[in-house]
């Protein structure tokens, strides 16, 4: 035996694999979600790929339409702005300049997008969060809007949360009621006072 056959190539036989691997599908990370109740007017990166969403809420009585952010990385979520003194609902405007904001400094990678529950576990938090609201002596007029930091996790439309808090209003008269608003025909709600 030479020298020279130690360093000879040999033709290698491809053998194909005996199952062609299946196509993963891409994790959905918010580029197309599109949560109930929610529209998303606009999305932006963040520093590490996840979605921050711009997402009108709902318009008002008088057909304003007001928007969140919400981070699907963090957990960064923005519902109102600081107006001098007060703190205001987000325009579109403003709503997209937090969420520029907030994706230019978050680093956070994309997590799981919260799954929606079903409608005993949807009730059971929209009646939670009106049971922990606070009572005055006066009763307190409720707006949607006061729901709108928990939307992401409820995941339903503002018709869902209107007959379900007028559910609660007839089940539970001593802390809800609703009537109709005779200038915008809308049903309006409000906290009552606590028994004395």
């Amino acid at each position: 035996m030479a020298l020279i056959d130690l360093f000879t190539r040999k033709p290698f036989a491809l053998t194909p694999p005996a199952e062609a691997p299946e196509p993963r599908a891409w994790p959905e990370i918010g580029e197309t979600w599109k949560p109930e109740g929610l529209r998303v007017a606009e999305r932006y990166y963040n520093q590490a790929h996840a979605v921050v969403l711009v997402a009108s809420t709902g318009q008002d009585p008088c057909g304003i339409t007001y928007y969140l952010v919400a981070c699907l990385g963090c957990h960064y979520l923005s519902t109102r702005t600081k107006y001098h003194s007060s703190y205001i609902r987000y325009a579109l405007g403003q709503a997209a300049e937090a969420a520029n904001t907030h994706a230019s400094t978050c680093r956070a990678l994309p997590r799981q997008l919260p799954d929606r529950p079903d409608d005993d576990t949807a009730r059971g938090l929209l009646r939670s969060w009106v049971m922990a609201m606070p009572r005055r002596d006066l009763p307190l007029d409720l707006d949607l809007a006061e729901f709108d930091s928990g939307r992401l996790e409820l995941q339903r439309t503002n018709e869902w949360i209107c007959a379900e808090l007028d559910a609660l209003a007839a089940k539970r008269d001593d802390l809800l009621s609703a009537r109709l608003d005779e200038h915008t025909g809308t049903v309006r709600f409000s906290i009552l006072p606590p028994p004395r």
